[in-house]
C-alpha cells in the first residue's frame, strides 16, 4: 500500500508537468499538484493524468505553498518535488522502501544533478547538491519566502539514487526568475529587520565569487560555468541593493 504523497508546486508548467507526474508515479499512486493560478494547460494535463489538483493563490511565498500542501496530504509520508525535477528508478525504489517501514523515522535528502541549456553541470552554483524532501507528514514545517528550507527535529539520511533537475532553457526565463527572486528575498529580509548597504553588497558579492567560482569550482564548467559564477555574483549584489532601497524608503 502506498504510504507517501508526492507534492508538486506548479505555475504554467505545461511543458514539464506530464513528465514530472510520470516520474512521481514511479514511487506512489498519490500525487498532489498545488497550482498557483496557471493560465496554460498545466492543471488540465494533471487532471487528465488522474492526480489531485488544488489551488492556492500565489503571494510570493514558496514556504506557504509547501505548508498549504500538508493540509491535503493524508498519507504518513510526504515527498516534495518541483515540476522540473525527475527521479530515477533507484531513487523511486528507495522512497518506496523507507516509506513502507516502521519507526524509527528520519528526514531524507535526495541528490540532485543540475541541467541548464542542455548541459549538465558539475561545479559551482549548479553543482550536484542534496536537498531535504522526504518527511513524515507531521514532522516538517517550511520557512523563508524564497530559497525556502524545511524545519524538522528528525535526523537526516541520504537516499540512494538521484533526481535530474532541469533548470533553465532560455535567458529570458533565467532573468525573469532572477528579478522575481531577488525582490522576494529583499522584501522578506526587510520585514525581518535586516539592513542593506553598498558595503554589504560588495562584500557578499566578492565572497560569493570566491565561494562559487573558486572553492566550489564553478569556473571549471567552461563558458557557462563562468557565466553562472558571474550571474551568482550579480544576483547577490542586486538583492542587497534592493534591500538597501527598501531601507532608504523607510527613512
Amino acid at each position: 500500500m502506498d504510504n507517501v504523497t508526492v507534492v508538486i508546486l506548479t505555475y504554467n508548467e505545461e511543458k514539464l508537468i506530464e513528465k514530472a507526474i510520470q516520474s512521481a508515479l514511479q514511487c506512489t499512486s498519490h500525487v498532489l499538484v498545488v497550482d498557483s493560478g496557471s493560465t496554460d494547460q498545466t492543471t488540465t494535463i494533471a487532471k487528465e493524468l488522474g492526480v489531485t489538483v488544488v489551488y492556492r493563490k500565489w503571494d510570493d511565498d514558496f514556504s506557504a505553498q509547501r505548508n498549504f500542501a500538508l493540509r491535503h496530504v493524508t498519507t504518513q509520508w510526504v515527498l516534495y518535488l518541483d515540476a522540473d525535477e525527475f527521479i530515477n528508478q533507484e531513487l523511486a525504489e528507495e522512497i518506496r522502501r523507507v516509506t513502507s517501514q516502521e519507526q524509527p523515522f528520519y528526514s531524507y535528502e535526495i541528490v540532485r544533478r543540475a541541467f541548464a541549456f542542455g548541459k549538465r553541470f558539475k561545479h559551482g552554483s549548479m553543482r550536484p547538491d542534496k536537498v531535504q524532501r522526504l518527511f513524515p507528514r507531521d514532522a516538517v514545517t517550511w520557512v523563508n519566502k524564497v530559497h525556502e528550507r524545511p524545519e524538522t527535529n528528525l535526523a537526516v539520511k541520504t537516499l540512494k539514487g538521484y533526481a535530474d533537475h532541469y533548470t533553465y532553457t532560455s535567458w529570458e526565463q533565467y532573468w525573469n526568475k532572477f528579478n522575481h527572486y531577488t525582490s522576494i528575498w529583499a522584501e522578506d529580509a526587510h520585514k525581518r529587520g535586516k539592513k542593506g548597504s553598498l558595503g554589504k553588497a560588495v562584500l557578499h558579492t566578492i565572497l560569493g565569487f570566491i565561494k562559487i567560482g573558486v572553492i566550489n569550482g564553478g569556473l571549471l564548467d567552461g563558458k557557462y560555468g563562468f557565466i553562472f559564477t558571474c550571474n551568482h555574483c550579480v544576483y547577490t549584489f542586486v538583492k542587497y541593493i534592493k534591500l538597501m532601497e527598501l531601507n532608504r524608503n523607510d527613512r
